[in-house]
């Protein structure tokens, strides 16, 4: 057996709070989604504001951010044509993004979780979601 150190309901809250309040600061609203170690979602919230069709995005951004254990943005550069990973976001039903603003969670070299932001620029999508990493790992 092992044990899984994961993110629990609380800590998404805090992560969303932080997000929140980030994407307040710099005139976005956002959608902001955070899951578990594998994938699977923990929480979501849509700002007043933020674009319908960002509340996936985010979503699949948070999946592909835990579940590779990497940044959604380095997935963007790696999935050049030429590059190692060239074609991987239409794997798994197209649900891998390589679009900015995906980010695992890590806590003592281990990946706890992922949050995904939608919204914004893909720079302001990251810059939310590393607010949101912030605000529980201060």
């Amino acid at each position: 057996m092992i044990t899984i150190q994961r993110l629990d309901l609380d800590d998404a809250r805090k992560m969303i709070a932080g997000g929140q309040a980030k994407a307040r600061e710099i005139g976005v609203p956002m959608c902001i989604a955070i899951t578990d170690e594998s994938g699977q979602l923990i929480a979501f919230e849509r700002m007043e504001g933020g674009k319908v069709t960002s509340s996936t995005i985010a979503i699949d951004k948070a999946f592909t951010a835990a579940g590779a254990k990497k940044a959604t943005h380095e997935y963007g550069a790696a999935s050049q044509p030429g590059a190692p990973a060239y074609g991987i976001a239409s794997a798994i039903g197209g649900r891998l993004m390589v679009v900015g603003g995906g980010l695992p969670v890590m806590v003592d070299g281990a990946c706890v979780g992922g949050i995904g932001v939608s919204s914004g620029t893909p720079l302001q999508d990251q810059e939310v979601a590393q607010a949101g990493i912030d605000a529980l790992l201060g």
